[in-house]
């Protein structure tokens, strides 16, 4: 039983973004605004499937291809970029060019960070770094969201589809913040203990995507 938990565990970056691709399916007509999300969807499912793969059979592949830690550098990359663009189309009243600037610098940084500091497709070494200055970034933009609505005079509903898939991402970035940053240091010198804490990321990402399908849900045209 507790083997079957664990596959369960192990596998749910890939099988919880069935779950806002189901909801996706019921409620097909999505605002414009959802766009971004609805892309992140579909490209994490694809990039996780390879992430998953790429580790639980990585002793049959060869040598140059048993890691996995380029896709997710790849990975972060595009949720930052599709969900900034996210907060961008809500189209907030708040912090309008802050929004914008912040998609450059963090562009800016992943140039630099790769070119001088760190290799993109390093065998051995989780980027700490990038995964954690993403959530950062995140989660300043979900910190923005909630300040704009509490100055807002209009009524917070829970049926608002922003409402929800800023909470999850809200939730999944607060959370796996520190995971982020120190996952490559626990790997060497702890790594049980490392392993063992992914799957608190794990059960982030799956309330992650259940936030996301309520969004969906709640969003249909």
């Amino acid at each position: 039983m507790q083997n079957i938990i664990k596959n369960v565990i192990d596998w749910s970056e890939v099988w919880a973004l069935l779950i806002p691709l189901t909801f996706l399916y019921i409620r097909k007509k999505q605002p414009a605004f959802n766009k971004p999300v609805v892309i992140y969807v579909w490209i994490a499912l694809i990039l996780n499937i390879a992430i998953d793969l790429t580790w639980k059979f990585r002793m049959k592949l060869p040598v140059q291809f048993q890691s996995n830690n380029y896709l997710y550098n790849i990975h972060s990359i595009v949720r930052f970029l599709l969900f900034s663009s996210y907060f961008i189309r809500l189209k907030q009243p708040f912090l309008t060019t802050i929004k914008k600037v912040i998609q450059l610098v963090f562009a800016g940084f992943v140039i630099v960070n790769f070119s001088i500091y760190q290799q993109f497709f390093d065998y051995w070494h989780f980027s700490s770094l990038l995964l954690s200055v993403e959530a950062a970034l995140l989660l300043f933009y979900c910190i923005q969201y909630y300040l704009f609505r509490i100055n807002d005079d209009e009524e917070i509903s829970k049926k608002q589809p922003d409402l929800w898939i800023v909470t999850g991402l809200g939730i999944y970035v607060a959370v796996n913040f520190f995971i982020f940053l120190l996952y490559n240091k626990l790997t060497v010198h702890l790594q049980n203990f490392a392993v063992s804490l992914w799957n608190i990321h794990n059960i982030t990402f799956i309330i992650f995507c259940v936030f996301i399908a309520k969004a969906f849900y709640e969003s249909e045209l």
